[in-house]
C-alpha cells in the first residue's frame, strides 16, 4: 500500500466511505416482478396526488352537497321537535277532556241523587191532577220487522 500525504481541513477526521456494494445479476423473473412493484407504487402515488387535487367544480359540489344534507338534518330536526309539540298538546287536551267528563259524571250523578221521585209523584198527582193509565187507556201494536213505528195520523180514541 502506498501512502500518499493528505491533507484533511478542520478539525475532525472525516470517515471514508465504503466501496459501493457489487451489484450482482438478478433473476429477470425478480427484475419483473421489481418493475411490477415500481409500477404500481408509482401508480398509486399519481392516483394519491390526482385525489388530493380538487377543482372549483368538485369543491362546488362538495359544498352544494354539504348544504343540502344540512337542511335535511335541520328539517328533520324541525319536524321532530314539531311532532314532540303536538303530541304534548294532544295529550293535554286529551287531559282536559278527560278532567271534563269527570266533572261531568260528578254533576250528572249529584242532579240525579238530588232527584226525589217520590215528591215529584206527589206534585203530579196531587197538586196537577195526574193519575195512572188504566187498561182501557192503554192501546197495544204490534211490530212486524223493525223495532220501531211511523205515526202517520192520530191515534183514534175509543
Amino acid at each position: 500500500m502506498e501512502e500518499r500525504n493528505r491533507y484533511i481541513t478542520g478539525s475532525a477526521v472525516r470517515e471514508l466511505e465504503p466501496a459501493p456494494a457489487r451489484r450482482e445479476r438478478r433473476d429477470p423473473r425478480e427484475e419483473e416482478a421489481e418493475r411490477k412493484r415500481r409500477a404500481r407504487r408509482n401508480a398509486a402515488r399519481r392516483n394519491r396526488q390526482r385525489t388530493l387535487y380538487m377543482s372549483k367544480g368538485y369543491v362546488a359540489f362538495l359544498t352544494l352537497c354539504v348544504a343540502v344534507g344540512a337542511f335535511f338534518a335541520v328539517s328533520y330536526v324541525k319536524l321532530q321537535a314539531d311532532i314532540t309539540y303536538r303530541m304534548k298538546h294532544i295529550a293535554s287536551i286529551e287531559s282536559q277532556i278527560s278532567d271534563l267528563k269527570a266533572d261531568n259524571d260528578a254533576n250528572y250523578k249529584r242532579i240525579m241523587t238530588s232527584v226525589d221521585l217520590n215528591e215529584i209523584k206527589s206534585t203530579a198527582i196531587n197538586e196537577l191532577g195526574m193519575a195512572y193509565a188504566t187498561e182501557e187507556q192503554v192501546v197495544y201494536y204490534t211490530v212486524e220487522s223493525s223495532n220501531f213505528i211511523d205515526q202517520y195520523v192520530d191515534i183514534p180514541v175509543k
